[in-house]
């Protein structure tokens, strides 16, 4: 069988048997076929059952030295195990070559924080005289009070909101559900945007249970929510870095900060391990120092 074969075969399995996203999909996709790339710069007809170590370990040579980062090796090196295991599992081989390949050390790093002080600065600084200001200030009061993840907030459902209780189901990474408390302030502002925006926007057929719409009618796109964050941001004379994950790390941050128990706040993110939200727990100096003068004996 062809390399082509072997990948098509690898997309079915992702998608039914792992039920993998979309995204997660494409991106080993593209793994793999950078490594077939690889191959055939180096004139190596080799076909997948014909890999060994030092194939491996050659194309790891070459990713580095053409100066992807230790995040997007480790990401490489991960969709090519995944694809050997489904060979394993088809009996297309009957070893894994990929066992002892050797991933780059990964720093962990913590992405930028918002102060609640700098998100209702954002937040209010957005224009409700508008159609976007208002739903644009809804979709931050939702991010910021649930810790969705951006694709989670535009894919968001009329069907999946659940006001009266005061709790949102989210179709996460896997198509995996759960069900998260959404605050006030969230609640209080896409009523508003349901009741004074929304219900004059020509929906386009098939997004009539989509929550939050372009003024097209359409879904929202990741990147377009991306921009108008950016742009609230500088507005509101923010220098950080900031994106829409950074109202979701703030989310988890705050919890923590004020108490919250970890696995709770696991939940809430939809992470499968508990390791995965541990990068939501640090804590900025300011925080870690009043904290230490309060309780420690010897700061008193």
């Amino acid at each position: 069988m062809s390399w082509a074969s072997y990948i098509k075969g690898f997309k079915t399995y992702l998608q039914l048997e792992k039920s993998q996203s979309h995204n997660t999909v494409e991106a080993y996709l593209r793994d793999v076929q950078k490594f077939v790339n690889y191959l055939e710069t180096e004139n190596l007809s080799l076909k997948a059952p014909d890999i060994k170590l030092i194939h491996l370990e050659g194309f790891v040579k070459t990713i580095n030295e053409l100066g992807f980062d230790a995040q997007s090796q480790a990401r490489m090196i991960s969709g090519l195990r995944s694809f050997y295991k489904y060979l394993l599992i088809e009996d297309v081989v009957q070893e894994n070559p990929t066992e002892l390949l050797a991933s780059p050390k990964l720093r962990r790093k913590l992405p930028d924080t918002l102060s609640v002080d700098e998100i209702n600065t954002l937040i209010t600084s957005i224009d409700l005289s508008t159609s976007e200001g208002m739903r644009n200030r809804a979709m931050l009061e939702t991010l910021y009070s649930s810790g969705l993840r951006v694709t989670e907030l535009v894919n968001l459902k009329i069907s999946d909101i659940f006001l009266d209780v005061e709790f949102i189901r989210v179709i996460g990474k896997g198509d995996k559900e759960r069900l998260v408390p959404i605050g006030s302030q969230a609640i209080k502002y896409i009523k508003m945007y349901r009741e004074t925006v929304r219900v004059h926007v020509a929906i386009q057929k098939g997004m009539e249970d989509v929550l939050f719409l372009s003024k097209r009618g359409n879904k929202l796109s990741r990147v377009s929510v991306f921009l108008f964050i950016k742009d609230y941001a500088r507005k509101a004379g923010i220098e950080k870095i900031i994106s829409p994950h950074t109202f979701r790390h703030s989310f988890a941050t705050h919890l923590i900060e004020g108490g919250a128990d970890l696995r709770a706040v696991q939940e809430m993110l939809g992470h499968a391990s508990i390791t995965t939200t541990e990068i939501y727990t640090h804590l900025d100096r300011d925080y870690l120092r009043s904290t230490i003068l309060q309780y420690h004996p010897r700061y008193k």
